[in-house]
């Protein structure tokens, strides 16, 4: 990981089609996550939480996390299974184009060559949904002829293998990878656990096809990928499976001394989703069908392009980009002596489109940039129909009348070089999310708890400034960050009512259970600091820190009175991992990762505590060959107890228990 410093634009090797990294960059909190810290991970999520303040919505890993909680959002500001950042491959969106989230499972670390995270809303070339900032992720390129392959096994029934391969064709080199992965889970309820109880189980499986052409002075790229997962739930009768596949065409050339450089990309993205949830018994010993979402056809769109020129000190980019969704969940509900007697089909579009311009101007040691964009949002054809399946006969037939606006943004950013290896930044900004098809128009339910949609949310809206300072001093690289950000009219999950209870729409609510609806919520305001160090004490050893500290509260406003004051659903407010890398021979790598998350709420009205937890990860790897490795590692080492959430009647779920695994890597080819 290298602390809060992206690379220097001008060593940077353009092997994707896309523009170089932008001047801009370093005037904002970057992390960057190299090819090692990715490639001793068996998922891209696990690798990220290295960095304090990235996290999924629940406290749980993709290993077992249901795909509608794998949101991913940055800072600890109000965590959100829609996702308030942005996640882009080679510059492609990879959020969920009805919910927002991201299938984890379709983005094997094996194909990542870096993970470069901005943190702060992304105005700029970002644009919507970068609202907390951008997980910006690389594919990987390497020479024509190598290959790599990777098979591991071990505890909980866990098996994992994947390859990949690059080819030389025509005047191109196209790139292979396949993954696939099998775990038997573990059961995520300890105390009170009953025989409704059963495995988070994973099958999932994921392609993908990449054809790089470097002609001339302009790089393309012609991508196509294809993913499945299957996973069981954790009770009986609950269970999702994700499909989707996706094409994506990029042409880029890099911009030089009065020769303009440009991108053009455009993508698609076609998923489904099926999901069951069901009502558990006060004892845990059954559970019934609730309801069955059997299928959640969706079509994700978009294009973007670009224009770089570069002057003397100066740079100044023009781009636009464009994204769409159109889609409706389809599922079956309200079950009556066991059977499910209605059905509901939900949905809508969305477009968003916007312009941005952003200039930077070096003078000596002082680097300063300013980016302004304008977006125009739509969502329409919304509607939420539902009929007595025996009959035919319809009993809610909503279409919400259109809505659209346009919200301007963009930020500031200054970077002095103080001398001595050190440096100083400062920076403001604005971004936005609009909400997804999945917030607006499907109600869902897990356990006994109803969240209803609402179609007449508005866009999230972020506020921040941050000012920060960092350098190289002897054998260490260190960076410290001070932030405010305000969330205006973030979508939050209101408690309405406690069950037992019966809505006119929803129907009865059992006790333990709570009636919720998304709303917009007044405003959070969050403070907080964060501060990495890394250092290579020797060339065989190597540590890291980094730690997170977010003082987050709501003003509920009129829409939520109740929840003014209260810390947002999901966000701890300490955040710290460390790491350390010891060669003590030659051939072998010893690796030890610690993760500290303080307490955090399952619900809004901070009545659901989730307590602080601590794990350790080691891994031991050896070297018997250049091309090969053996290696063993200890996930959770201590088996410690991780809270992910409340099911029902203060019965608790938790993350995965101790792992250990075992397996080999081995590469080839390629010169």
């Amino acid at each position: 990981m290298t602390a809060d410093q992206p690379p220097k634009v001008e060593v940077v090797v353009v092997r994707a089609a896309n523009l170089p990294p932008s001047p801009a960059d370093a005037a904002f909190s970057i992390i960057r996550l190299d090819r090692i810290a990715l490639e001793t991970a068996p998922r891209l999520d696990t690798a990220l939480s290295e960095i304090p303040g990235i996290s999924l919505f629940r406290r749980t890993s993709s290993l077992g996390a249901n795909p509608t909680s794998q949101g991913v959002s940055l800072r600890g500001i109000a965590g959100s299974g829609a996702s308030r950042a942005l996640v882009t491959l080679d510059g492609v969106p990879q959020n969920d184009p009805f919910g927002g989230w991201v299938i984890w499972t379709r983005l094997p670390p094996e194909d990542i060559g870096a993970a470069t995270v901005v943190r702060g809303a992304g105005a700029g070339p970002f644009g919507a949904g970068a609202l907390t900032g951008v997980v910006a992720l690389e594919e990987i390129t390497p020479p024509a002829g190598a290959w790599t392959a990777q098979a591991e096994g071990g505890s909980l029934g866990y098996a994992r293998g994947a390859a990949t391969a690059n080819v030389a064709v025509g005047p191109g080199i196209l790139l292979i990878a396949a993954s696939g992965e099998h775990s038997d889970g573990w059961i995520p309820v300890r105390a009170g656990r009953g025989a409704a109880d059963r495995r988070l189980t994973l099958d999932d499986r994921s392609a993908s096809l990449r054809y790089l052409v470097d002609s001339g002075p302009v790089t393309q790229a012609w991508r196509v990928s294809a993913y499945e997962e299957d996973r069981g739930s954790g009770l009986v009768g609950a269970e999702s499976r994700a499909r989707g596949v996706a094409a994506s065409v990029s042409l880029a050339r890099a911009p030089a001394l009065r020769v303009l450089g440009w991108r053009a990309q455009t993508w698609l993205l076609a998923s489904d989703l099926f999901n069951t949830s069901v009502n558990v018994a006060p004892n845990r010993q059954t559970a019934s069908l609730a309801n069955d979402q059997y299928e959640t056809p969706v079509l994700g769109y978009g294009a973007n392009g670009a224009v770089r020129g570069v002057w003397g000190h100066g740079t100044l980019e023009i781009g636009v980009d464009l994204r769409g969704a159109a889609g409706e969940d389809r599922e079956t509900f309200k079950p009556v002596a066991g059977v499910l007697t209605k059905n509901r089909r939900a949905g809508g579009q969305t477009v968003i489109g916007g312009v941005y311009a952003e200039a930077t101007e070096e003078s000596g040691p002082l680097l300063l940039t300013a980016g302004v964009r304008v977006d125009g949002w739509d969502t329409f054809d919304g509607h939420r129909l539902e009929n007595t399946i025996t009959t035919g006969a319809q009993t809610l037939d909503q279409h919400p009348a259109d809505r659209g606006g346009v919200l301007p943004s963009g930020r500031l950013g200054a970077r002095l070089e103080a001398g001595g290896g050190a440096w100083l930044r400062a920076a403001a900004y604005t971004g936005f999310r609009a909400p997804t098809l999945n917030e607006l128009f499907r109600p869902f339910r897990v356990g006994n708890n109803v969240t209803e949609a609402n179609a007449a949310l508005t866009p999230e809206r972020l506020y921040g400034a941050e000012a920060g300072a960092g350098g190289t001093f002897a054998r260490a690289t260190w960076s410290v960050t001070g932030f405010y950000n305000r969330l205006d009219n973030p979508v939050t999950n209101v408690t309405l009512a406690k069950g037992p209870y019966t809505d006119p729409v929803e129907g009865f609510i059992p006790a333990g259970g709570l009636l919720l609806q998304r709303k917009n919520v007044g405003d959070v305001d969050a403070y907080g600091v964060e501060a990495e160090v890394s250092a290579r004490w020797t060339n065989r050893l190597s540590t890291r820190a980094a730690v997170s500290w977010t003082h987050a509260r709501v003003d509920g406003g009129l829409a939520a009175p109740r929840d003014t004051g209260k810390i947002p659903t999901e966000t701890p407010e300490v955040a710290a991992t460390a790491g350390v890398s010891w060669k003590p021979f030659a051939r072998i790598t010893l690796l030890a990762d610690l993760r500290y998350e303080g307490a955090r709420f399952d619900d809004d009205l901070n009545t659901l505590r989730l307590g602080a937890a601590t794990t350790v990860d080691l891994r031991a790897a050896w070297r018997p060959r250049p091309n090969l490795v053996l290696f063993v590692e200890a996930a959770n080492l201590f088996d410690v107890a991780v809270a992910t959430g409340e099911t029902s009647n203060g019965v608790f779920s938790y993350g995965p228990p101790r792992m250990i695994l075992a397996g080999v890597s081995i590469a080839g080819g390629g010169g």
